[in-house]
């Protein structure tokens, strides 16, 4: 592995939508090259494909293994896996594309966890897809939590001036509020903390947000924060955490974003987190998993069937995903040497 620039693995996600063409959009970006080394893992026919249609100069060039790939910016090196045929159809669920999107996801983590990348960038996929290709997750953080053997993992957004940590994502909201729990709630605190220190935040201050209205009213609207919320607060300021809470859901973005009083807040539930994300950053803002043994960092957003093969898809939440994989690997990185690591 380069020792001087981290090495990021870009999953192309599904043919039939937007990764292909935002993935050649952001590899335009010469820029990036200066910090990182920045290949594919994907089909490289679909990538030339890609390349026509975006009406870009790079090229694509096919490599066999991770040595020396990603160090050209007028190149995308793509380790192909050939699976995939040229005339695939735009904006169309797809089962050959669903089960080659897993495949990426698969290998990333294979590299990750061999040492051979220090992150992983994804492409969106698309579920629907993925479950008919045989593969039967909620999404990408399910996989990379799976694969890699990790069972306390969260999802983070980061976006402009919000930044974001959920107790559960993909379940429903019924579900959601049984998962508010003191254990998950607690770990959650911890991963906040963790992750902001990896974003080079060295004091982080993380707002624990409420799951009622009110965050209960002193038990009135419901009594999880009394019972499972507050005690998690408690477990985790005995661990030196600096966490406050909880905190009314309808004040504490306000707070966090505008007024700059948190880093980070955890939410209960998904929505409760990705509706401010998106209204504040719905272009720029990164999706990233955290609490893997590696680092991983994904768009903020889904195929975009409405724009795939019409080379108009925004790149900028890929572009993000890229700056801020490269500085988490860094930190990562720079924290393991500390450690005698």
């Amino acid at each position: 592995m380069n020792v001087e620039k981290p090495v990021l693995g870009i999953t192309m996600g599904d043919a039939t939508g937007c990764g292909p063409e935002i993935i050649v959009k952001s590899l335009a970006e010469k820029e990036f090259y200066q910090t990182s080394r920045l290949f594919v893992i994907g089909d490289a026919k679909i990538m030339q494909r890609a390349v026509g249609i975006v009406g870009s100069n790079l090229k694509v060039r096919k490599v066999d293994s991770v040595v020396g790939a990603g160090e050209d910016p007028g190149v995308i090196d793509v380790l192909d896996f050939d699976n995939l045929p040229l005339d695939l159809p735009f904006a169309t669920v797809d089962a050959r594309a669903g089960k080659a999107a897993y495949e990426y996801v698969a290998k990333g983590v294979e590299l990750a966890q061999a040492g051979q990348i220090d992150a992983i960038v994804t492409a969106p996929l698309h579920k629907e897809a993925m479950n008919l290709g045989g593969y039967h997750y909620a999404g990408h953080t399910e996989i990379l939590g799976a694969l890699s053997g990790t069972r306390d993992y969260a999802m983070m957004l980061v976006g402009g001036p919000l930044r974001v940590i959920h107790v559960s994502t993909h379940v429903s909201l019924r579900e959601a509020c049984n998962r508010v729990k003191k254990a998950r709630v607690l770990k959650v605190i911890e991963l906040a903390d963790e992750s902001c220190r990896l974003l080079g935040i060295a004091a982080p201050r993380v707002a624990v947000a409420g799951l009622n209205p009110h965050a209960g009213e002193a038990g009135m609207f419901g009594t999880e924060e009394i019972e499972e919320i507050t005690p998690a607060i408690e477990a985790a300021k005995a661990k030196g955490i600096d966490a406050v809470g909880p905190i009314a859901p309808d004040t504490v973005f306000y707070r966090a974003a505008i007024k700059g009083h948190f880093d980070i807040v955890v939410c209960m539930y998904h929505d409760q987190g990705h509706i401010p994300m998106k209204v504040l950053s719905f272009e720029t803002g990164v999706n990233v998993t955290v609490g893997l043994p590696f680092i991983r960092t994904s768009v903020d957003h889904g195929t975009a069937f409405g724009k795939a093969g019409k080379g108009t898809a925004d790149h900028r939440s890929l572009n993000e995903s890229i700056l801020l994989g490269a500085k988490m690997a860094e930190t990562r990185r720079l924290n393991l040497q500390k450690r005698g690591g």
